[in-house]
């Protein structure tokens, strides 16, 4: 049996998506700022898909801009809200100790060039509180941007709440929404997000396809210089066939939505229940208040690598946190943020459901991983120590 449990990683590109992408390479390859009528054929795909993406978000067809991803999204959302914020003199930026990379790496840059970043912690649920986030707005704060669900824990923060306060203090509020697009109801207007970005490959789109959603109104600051492609803000000949497939893509995902997501999160709690049956083990995030595919444990006296390898050779492909950071050999850091230590945070899986996931599947992870982690205990110098005494047991 071999199942894929790591949808949070990428998804498998859907059949719809692929021939969507397929069509348009082999029929309307033309480029879009081309006059003539190949190329005015690419421009209203192109723009059909921008329409289709908007209607989804419940956004305006200007307010998206197709990126190569959520990182590239991410980037141009924070760098501009920077650049607006210092020609007003506000250069204090809000976010979350966990946030993923394209974030933190990101704001640590804009440190570098002067900005004052302060970064939330989270409680041991994996959550912050609309409070929290008010309580650390000044008059010199430019931007709060918070992930709506995180990549690791799955853990989904009170979007409209706190879009609700930064609109009320006239601060910019962006989130990246590349784990919660496709599993979760978003719309931006009714949940106060002034920018969002996006990546198509988490919801069974091409890679290498995102977008950013910037309310009207908001000066984007270009990453890229060259072309006038997207009305000046994303230089570079259009990805018209990926654009198309991450358009496909989401509407398949989106239809039917709260149906599909309500098997997996049936799935997920089934995969919960059985995985709190293994001794010295230990849920990360909420129970409840996370994606409906995603399911974060830690196992006390083992190393999450080994523990992947194992499960691979029976069939599962999981993750031992997010796949930007797989090659590091430190703990993950939204862990060691919802306060694991260590050790603890060595031994952690994480595995994402997607909707075709089954009973008979969810019972056979959860047999492998028990008889993996009992393996793996058997020879590990930590869990002698643990169950002779001579070191307490955390979880």
């Amino acid at each position: 049996m071999r199942i894929y449990a790591d949808n949070a990683a990428t998804t498998k590109m859907s059949r719809t998506a692929i021939d969507a992408m397929v069509s348009v390479m082999e029929e309307e390859f033309g480029n879009p700022s081309s006059l003539y009528e190949i190329g005015q054929n690419a421009r209203e795909i192109l723009e059909k898909a921008r329409e289709d993406v908007a209607v989804v978000i419940g956004a305006e067809p200007r307010e998206i801009i197709f990126t190569s991803g959520g990182s590239e999204a991410d980037n141009q959302a924070i760098r501009s809200a920077g650049a607006l914020g210092k020609r007003k003199g506000k250069k204090h930026i809000i976010s979350t100790a966990f946030e993923h990379h394209a974030i933190l790496h990101t704001l640590k840059r804009m440190e570098e060039e002067g900005f004052e970043v302060t970064l939330l912690d989270v409680h041991e649920n994996g959550l912050i509180t609309p409070e929290e986030v008010e309580a650390a707005i000044r008059e010199d704060t430019c931007l709060v941007t918070i992930m709506y669900a995180n990549n690791e824990i799955g853990t989904i923060q009170p979007i409209p709440e706190i879009g609700a306060i930064c609109k009320k203090h006239g601060v910019l509020f962006h989130t990246d929404a590349v784990q919660a697009m496709a599993h979760l109801p978003i719309n931006v207007k009714e949940q106060n997000i002034d920018m969002l970005s996006c990546s198509a490959h988490k919801f069974h789109g091409p890679k290498g396809t995102g977008f950013l959603y910037a309310r009207k109104g908001i000066p984007l600051r270009n990453l890229i210089e060259g072309g006038a492609q997207e009305r000046g803000l994303r230089a570079g000949t259009e990805n018209v066939a990926g654009i198309v497939g991450l358009a496909a893509a989401l509407k398949e995902a989106t239809d039917g939505m709260e149906e599909k997501m309500a098997h997996v999160a049936a799935m997920r709690d089934r995969l919960i229940a059985g995985l709190k049956q293994i001794p010295h083990s230990a849920l990360n995030g909420d129970e409840t208040r996370r994606l409906p595919g995603n399911v974060n444990f830690c196992f006390e006296g083992i190393e999450g690598e080994s523990l992947l390898l194992l499960l691979d050779d029976r069939g599962i492909c999981a993750s031992s946190g997010s796949a930007c950071t797989s090659g590091s050999l430190d703990p993950s850091h939204v862990l060691l943020a919802i306060g694991r230590v260590h050790d603890v945070a060595h031994g952690s899986l994480r595995l994402s459901l997607g909707e075709d996931i089954t009973e008979e599947e969810v019972d056979y992870i959860i047999k492998n991983v028990g008889e993996v982690v009992e393996y793996l205990r058997g020879f590990s110098p930590v869990w002698r120590d643990l169950m002779s005494g001579k070191t307490e047991f955390i979880l």
